[in-house]
């Protein structure tokens, strides 16, 4: 079984860590305390199965996380799991504050100017710094601020920008 249009990826298992079957953990969601001890959690495996699997401890390590999970107890078991991502259900993401977004909802959104032109659709987001940037289908590289970005409608499948000076240049 493959990623469904349902899925949505929370982390990725980088690799073992040790000899007694800890997993380092890329974190690939806004709300890390989905991996706390105790937690059940699905993967799924590089070649499409899925399984699920409960969370025994979880502490920092370097930029992620490093955890035990329920039945990996050796290197070797840790390494077989290497590359799985962490998956829930959309229908199971969090509440977001009206005005914020998941990158998911955005990507593939049609960008139009104020006064109609069309600049592609999202195809990435950049984040970090003062502000994401929305990536267009066309290199258009679009700040994610309220003097720029005058409307998101997910349900009609379009983000409506100012053009303001130099940005479409």
């Amino acid at each position: 079984m493959t990623l469904s249009e349902r899925d949505i990826v929370i982390g990725k298992i980088a690799g073992p860590l040790g000899i007694k079957g800890e997993v380092k953990v890329v974190v690939l969601t806004d709300f890390p305390e989905r991996f706390t001890a105790g937690s059940e959690l699905e993967i799924r495996l590089p070649e499409g199965k899925r399984q699920s699997v409960k969370v025994q401890s979880k502490r920092l390590y370097k930029d992620g996380l490093a955890l035990m999970l329920e039945g990996v107890d050796t290197r070797g078991e840790a390494e077989a799991i290497r590359g799985a991502v962490f998956v829930v259900n959309i229908d199971s993401v969090r509440g977001l504050p009206d005005g914020s977004f998941y990158v998911f909802d955005l990507i593939g959104l049609k960008v139009v100017t104020t006064d109609g032109r069309e600049c592609g659709s999202i195809s990435e987001i950049m984040q970090g710094g003062a502000n994401d940037v929305y990536v267009t289908s066309t290199g258009l590289c679009i700040p994610a601020l309220k003097e720029v970005v005058e409307k998101i409608d997910i349900d009609q499948g379009v983000v409506v920008i100012r053009p303001v000076p130099g940005l479409l240049d």
